[in-house]
């Protein structure tokens, strides 16, 4: 049993397909294969069970995934401080991100972290989902993963940064463009560009609703909300969005107004790590970087009473 192996089946399991794997690490699917006998053969227990579609652990095998997951964490994280340690400013600062978040949640903050460290490398991953990120956190050498803060998840701890209020983005001809503000009452019944069901935003957002008893229709769903406010340029409906900071949306003579929704719960951001107490510190510090900035922009867009 070595290392390679407990990386491979880890990757398998939460992959759920031998081939995936395979292509994702330039190996051949007997390759992949040989490194699950080899741990089937070394404890005597059946590891995966082949379905038509994949692979999923069995019992013994979820057991193992989770005790070497967390192991192989531990470790990926020791190797790390080690690196700083001999590298001093040299070492790199690796994080997972969904496709807007560098914009809109870490320009200035990367800016003045490479100012104070221009010898670290700065690496991003893009995932499309927060419960993407969480596995890449736990299967990847990552050090930070910018998430939309959810329920409580094995292995990962959450920390909120800022909240964002939601918003109504509509077309500048529309009845609800003029108003200062509008009650999430109000929506009932709106046809909406929905953020994707398995997005921890777009989950929240309907709980909200569910909840409040407001229905609302769909019949077009984005990846992120930059492309929501674009089909809404565009006439395919109304979107509820959170204000993101720095989002720059035309003024007056523009196509688009964002129009602040009271009654709905502001929607936490910010960062989860595998273990606080054992990120680099490197990551620390862009971690505390970013946070700091974050909040003075969130402060900086509310001091100026506009959403975006």
């Amino acid at each position: 049993m070595t290392l390679d192996d407990l990386r491979v089946f880890v990757a398998v399991c939460r992959a759920g397909s031998l081939s995936a794997v395979a292509r994702e690490l330039g190996r051949t699917q007997s390759a992949v294969s040989q490194h699950v006998r080899r741990l089937e053969r070394e404890t005597g227990v059946s590891l995966l069970e082949r379905r038509p579609r994949g692979v999923v652990p069995t019992h013994a095998g979820r057991v193992l995934c989770e005790a070497a997951a967390d192991s192989i964490a531990g470790l990926d994280l020791t190797l790390r401080r080690l690196g700083d340690l001999v590298n001093g400013e040299c070492g790199s600062v690796r994080v997972t991100t969904g496709a807007t978040t560098v914009r809109h949640f870490m320009s200035e903050a990367v800016v003045a972290f490479r100012r104070q460290y221009p010898k670290v490398s700065l690496e991003f991953q893009t995932e499309n989902s927060s419960r993407n990120c969480f596995d890449a956190l736990v299967t990847s050498n990552l050090d930070l993963a910018w998430i939309t803060i959810g329920g409580p998840v094995r292995g990962i701890e959450q920390r909120p940064v800022v909240e964002l209020p939601w918003v109504l983005a509509v077309r500048v001809d529309d009845p609800l463009a003029g108003r200062s503000c509008v009650d999430v009452t109000d929506l009932d019944g709106i046809r909406l560009v929905r953020l994707p069901q398995n997005s921890t935003s777009g989950n929240r957002l309907d709980a909200a609703f569910a909840q409040l008893g407001i229905r609302i229709s769909s019949d077009t769903g984005v990846a992120d909300w930059d492309t929501a406010l674009l089909l809404v340029e565009l006439g395919l409906g109304h979107a509820v969005v959170p204000a993101l900071p720095g989002w720059e949306v035309p003024g007056e003579d523009g196509p688009l107004r964002l129009v602040p929704v009271r009654g709905l719960p502001p929607l936490p951001v910010g960062w989860a790590v595998r273990r606080w107490d054992a990120l680099p510190p490197l990551a620390r510090v862009f971690a505390d970087t970013v946070a700091r900035h974050c909040t003075e922009k969130v402060r900086g867009t509310a001091r100026q009473g506009r959403p975006g």
